[in-house]
């Protein structure tokens, strides 16, 4: 088996931001949540295939750095704004 590098830290971090952008939480079973939800995850989609399509076009100078704090600066700017899913299960466990 080869020894595999270490991921670099800006690639990292980047990859992080792009993750938490779309993790989002399941929305309830009302009708507007889940077009809220729909909404959210299109949007933040956008941003960052905005931001990795970037990158690819300009890879001799790349800015992992910006892609990640872009990706991020526009996932705080639409934050999650329906009612996440709870079940009686996790509401019991938790």
């Amino acid at each position: 088996m080869s020894k595999r590098d270490p991921l670099p830290a800006d690639v990292a971090d980047l990859l992080t931001a792009v993750v938490e952008a779309l993790d989002l939480p399941i929305p309830s079973i009302e009708t507007a949540d889940e077009r809220k939800h729909y909404r959210l995850l299109e949007n933040r989609t956008m941003h960052a295939r905005i931001a990795l399509q970037s990158l690819l076009r300009h890879r001799a100078h790349p800015d992992l750095a910006d892609d990640a704090a872009y990706i991020r600066r526009c996932t705080a700017e639409h934050p999650v704004t329906y009612t996440p899913y709870k079940s009686d299960r996790m509401e019991a466990e938790g």
